[in-house]
């Protein structure tokens, strides 16, 4: 099958028998050997496991055995994630010395429970701390519709291999907007699901308040199937101890037009003009009737970056005061700043973030759906330090997530959309919903990939 198949695609024809599970491995794995030296997604390929997962699929399918929903379908992680028997990297070079993994992270354990076939690990911004893939140990992982831009981040290379059809499904994470940036500056879909949804056990934290875990697709029906195969709750995660899962999948067809959808204005109205026409498509079609402010939004992110550089800082403060020069320098500086914030503001900063959840979560009182924009613009360019907000050059790092950081804050459920631009670089849209209801923005998603207006582009490669 060619690399635009998707994941349910794949996990038809294996059930059906007009493929194998070692032959979709082999073909994922020979795509990853022609594309990833132009795009260095991977820092890890899995053959060895890949192929001894896809013989077991086989093995069941030749007995007669009822296939999982995932059966044979090739995916990667984020290489923050713990794959029993491999050393984790969460991007940096500190890590790499340290022991191989014991066991699998919940979620790819649970992946493997589904079928899947995992065939490798993924570029990431050092500790996950950033937006643009740049890596000073692993290097750059670059855009499949244009090489001279960046794929976001911090999951750029989960992203980025999704995008370009090495795998069909991949995951990541997100504290501020790491799946959601790739995912528009890449234009393929991601969920990033209530804060405590999926478990994240054995993924390596960053700031553990704000940190979710969360897949990415090229359809909306392959993300709610990677979702529902990642649902449940998880005594290794003292926040994933919700009660049994509710899948997405059965929900798609449902339509919206029972949905209250709303865009997000002031503060979310973006200035560039293609993201602002993309916005009102989307919103278009689904019957936006109303536009909303959500409140304090920009004091939302200032106290979002505070949280998250204190709980980084102090997650790794014994490695920044023995092994400082073996960090990446563009995150260096800014975890040694985090752990020297003031106690008192964390404080004020976390009771500043309860106020504003709960003047969020009223504006869904009255809306089941709201939009907003992803990224800001379209990837820039590698090596890129700036762009222009509000008639202003601001550090491209530190804004990308300008649109993310508010909403993540307080752990609401997020679709990321891509909008079909014929002939431009993608752009992408935010579906919020209010927490546990990540079934109404997979609807909403689907709703428009039904109409044409969302859609993953196929990158000439």
């Amino acid at each position: 099958m060619s690399g635009s198949s998707g994941a349910l695609e794949i996990a038809q024809a294996i059930r059906d028998g007009k493929m194998s599970a070692r032959e979709a491995a082999q073909q994922a794995l020979a795509r990853v050997a022609a594309l990833d030296p132009k795009f260095n997604a991977f820092t890890l390929v899995t053959s060895e496991r890949a192929l001894a997962e896809a013989a077991a699929i086989d093995a069941k399918r030749a007995r007669g055995d009822t296939l999982p929903p995932l059966a044979g379908v090739p995916y990667a992680v984020k290489n923050l994630y713990d794959i029993a028997g491999v050393t984790t990297l969460a991007g940096s070079k500190i890590e790499a010395a340290k022991p191989p993994a014991a066991r699998d992270a919940t979620a790819v354990a649970s992946l493997h429970k589904a079928g899947a076939v995992l065939v490798g690990a993924l570029n990431m911004d050092e500790y996950a701390y950033g937006f643009v893939t740049e890596n000073a140990h692993y290097g750059t992982t670059r855009n499949p519709h244009d090489p001279s831009r960046i794929c976001g981040g911090s999951s750029g290379g989960s992203a980025a291999a999704v995008a370009s059809g090495m795998v069909p499904l991949a995951l990541g994470s997100d504290t501020n907007g790491s799946i959601r940036v790739p995912a528009a500056l890449c234009g393929i879909f991601g969920l990033k699901p209530t804060y405590g949804r999926l478990s994240r056990a054995g993924a390596f934290p960053f700031a553990a308040s704000l940190d979710h875990v969360g897949p990415f697709a090229r359809s909306v029906a392959d993300l709610a199937a990677g979702y529902d195969a990642l649902q449940g709750p998880d005594e290794r995660d003292p926040v994933c101890r919700q009660g049994p899962a509710e899948p997405a999948t059965p929900e798609l067809a449902r339509g919206v037009t029972d949905l209250r959808v709303a865009v997000a204005g002031g503060y979310f109205a973006p200035e560039n003009a293609e993201l602002r026409e993309v916005l009102m498509r989307a919103a278009k079609a689904l019957k936006a009737a109303r536009t909303v402010e959500i409140p304090e939004a920009a004091r939302a992110r200032a106290a979002a970056f505070l949280i998250t550089a204190a709980e980084g800082g102090a997650l790794h403060l014994p490695a920044l005061k023995t092994r400082t020069a073996e960090f990446d320098p563009a995150v260096r500086d800014r975890l040694i700043a985090g752990a020297l914030v003031p106690s008192a503001w964390v404080i004020a900063a976390q009771r500043f973030r309860s106020w504003y959840r709960d003047q969020v979560l009223a504006l869904f009182q009255e809306s089941d759906i709201v939009l907003a924009p992803c990224a800001p613009g379209p990837a820039p360019k590698i090596g890129q330090e700036s762009m222009e907000l509000a008639g202003a050059k601001v550090n491209i790092r530190a804004n990308l997530g300008i649109y993310t950081q508010p909403l993540s804050f307080i752990g609401l459920p997020v679709v990321a959309a891509p909008i079909a631009q014929a002939g431009k670089l993608p752009l992408g849209i935010q579906i919020i919903a209010a927490p546990w209801r990540e079934a109404l923005a997979l609807r909403a998603a689907y709703a428009l990939e039904q109409e044409g207006i969302a859609a993953a582009p196929i990158p000439a490669l």
